[in-house]
């Protein structure tokens, strides 16, 4: 039973640190990186899809992107799907693709995104003391229930803190290492 719990706060602290992972790819460095484009969404015959599924996306050289749609004539969709998505480039389309270039971050450019890292750690600590609570609660409600003994219970709240305490260490050290690559010129 108290395995149980245990298994299931830890899958999802797990599910809470892939997540974190993943919204930090979307944090763009001064790098090209596919997966800033995730975000975008085209218009594709009535349908609102991922820019992926409807071009190849490439990154030529680290400071750009090449986004070869595989119908021409969605080459407009994917231009205003990229102003609309607030990405901060201008494409540049020459009838065959879709350009980016990644400009250069500016100071104020690298603290806003210091503090969208920081916002993104926030939630995701909320999201692992949320699956702690849950657990605690489970435990709590066995001892109650009186299928579980008091010592039984205590160890299972300390040993859920110390699993809680580690994701946040996790947490704490990804965020550290991506705010220094961000503020890294």
């Amino acid at each position: 039973m108290v395995q149980n719990v245990k298994k299931a706060a830890q899958d999802k602290m797990d599910k809470a640190i892939k997540a974190f992972d993943d919204e930090l790819k979307k944090v763009r460095t001064g790098r090209a990186q596919v997966s800033m484009l995730d975000n975008v969404r085209v218009n594709y015959y009535g349908q609102m899809v991922p820019l992926s599924q409807v071009a190849s996306i490439s990154t030529p050289d680290p400071r750009s992107f090449m986004i070869a749609p595989w119908e021409v004539a969605i080459l407009k969709e994917i231009e205003q799907s990229i102003v609309k998505s607030d990405l901060g480039m201008a494409p540049m389309n020459d009838g065959k693709v879709v350009r980016l270039k990644v400009p250069d971050l500016n100071e104020e450019r690298r603290k806003e995104l210091v503090k969208q890292v920081k916002k993104i750690a926030e939630d995701m600590r909320v999201a692992i003391r949320m699956a702690r609570r849950d657990a605690n609660d489970e435990v709590k409600k066995a001892l109650k229930d009186k299928t579980i003994s008091e010592d039984e219970s205590k160890k299972s709240e300390t040993d859920i803190q110390k699993m809680t305490d580690d994701f946040i260490k996790k947490i704490d050290t990804v965020s550290a290492e991506k705010e220094k690559s961000l503020l890294t010129v």
